[in-house]
């Protein structure tokens, strides 16, 4: 972004303000926060800024309840002026209001996805939006991973280059990829084995050590003859993860699985609990959280760890006390001295519910982008920034 001419120009930054909502009031900001200062920088160069995101998933339909609205007024805190706010995503009213905006303002668009041609990427859709601007700034990491108009058919029209935010995740994520500190230790949780078989499979490839938590790893113990009780698993992907721990005796990686669990009758806030061996779990119990000698064992590998990362919490968390090995765990990487990458949405709400986000070396805005990445899949928002934009096109809006 920083190596445009962006004063006076119309700048249209795509951003992910994919916020919690309650009662028309933001309740996480963090998204925001993460973006401030590419906006902040626009704004003291004298752009004028439109700024687009999605909220929610209302499937190409106006849904009262995901309207940018609450947003507007919390970027307007943050941020110490006016944002104003228009009720479309496009056409002649929009493109009349932006015409309006001087140097240093900002226009927040209502949501994209309230245009079906949002997330089916139509050129019509893109080219509308197109003419809203000159330059176009992705700052939307936690969307990267889709090809959608406002993130890569807009690119295709001016000069598409990435903001500071984008910047500074894909600094921290290429090293995490191509030059890791080491021992290196990847961590995932959260419920399913079918999201990360490709980012499991490059990890037997790259790091020291896999740490599987969440009920994720029912499926793995399931492979490994146990019987997991009425747990959480994915029976139709038992045999794919035998495949992978039989992969993984060939690797440099060690997959460490649970040594033990706490299991209940009914997951519930507070339910009565034990902690058994994953080969002793109970017919007719779960298991919802790792055991205590797991974790001691997760935490001395991340003692020894020169980075880590990690992805998906490690039992069912939105249920306490079954909160506690992801907490646990995101204590022992707070003060490790090891650099910690950490991507996905429930582990920074996690842990800017107990008080260690700012511990973290890097903290990701995307979960699956986070994931795509480190699977080597194609990233289409990236793939659409332009690597010489000032030779691509004129930035001059009179043409």
């Amino acid at each position: 972004m920083k190596d445009l001419d962006v004063k006076g120009k119309r700048v249209f930054v795509r951003v992910d303000f994919n916020v919690p909502l309650s009662d028309g009031r933001v309740m996480d900001d963090s998204k925001i926060l993460a973006a401030l200062p590419t906006l902040r920088y626009l704004v003291e160069a004298d752009a004028r800024v439109i700024v687009a995101s999605h909220l929610g998933r209302p499937k190409g339909k106006i849904v009262s309840s995901l309207r940018m609205d609450p947003v507007a007024r919390r970027l307007s805190e943050l941020l110490g002026q006016k944002v104003e706010k228009i009720d479309s995503v496009a056409g002649e009213e929009v493109e009349a209001r932006v015409q309006q905006l001087t140097p240093g303002s900002i226009l927040l668009l209502e949501n994209v996805r309230f245009d079906p041609g949002e997330e089916e990427n139509d050129p019509a859709f893109a080219a509308s939006l197109a003419r809203l601007a000159d330059i176009f700034v992705n700052d939307a990491f936690g969307t990267v991973h889709r090809a959608h108009a406002s993130n890569t058919g807009i690119a295709a029209y001016m000069p598409a280059v990435a903001g500071m935010l984008m910047e500074r995740e894909m600094s921290y994520l290429n090293r995490s990829k191509e030059n890791p500190a080491r021992p290196l230790v990847a961590i995932l949780g959260g419920r399913k084995v079918a999201d990360k078989i490709g980012v499991i499979r490059h990890f037997l490839e790259q790091v020291d050590s896999l740490l599987l938590g969440g009920a994720m790893a029912n499926t793995f113990l399931k492979a490994q003859g146990y019987s997991v009780g009425k747990s959480l698993y994915e029976e139709d992907k038992v045999e794919v993860a035998a495949e992978l721990l039989q992969e993984a005796l060939g690797k440099s990686a060690k997959i460490v699985l649970p040594e033990d669990v706490m299991v209940v009758e009914d997951l519930i806030a507070h339910a009565p609990f034990r902690v058994v061996k994953v080969s002793e779990i109970p017919a007719g119990w779960m298991a919802v959280d790792l055991g205590p000698n797991t974790v001691k064992r997760f935490e001395a590998i991340i003692q020894e760890a020169k980075m880590v990362l990690w992805n998906g919490p490690l039992g069912a968390y939105e249920f306490p006390p079954f909160n506690r090995s992801t907490e646990q765990i995101a204590r022992a990487l707070a003060e490790a001295e090891a650099e910690t990458i950490v991507g996905g949405g429930d582990i920074m709400a996690a842990l800017e519910r107990i008080g260690l986000a700012h511990k973290m070396t890097h903290l990701s805005t995307g979960g699956g982008a986070v994931l795509d990445f480190w699977e080597g899949k194609p990233l289409p928002g990236l793939e659409a920034i332009d690597h010489d934009p000032n030779n691509r096109y004129s930035t001059d809006s009179s043409e």
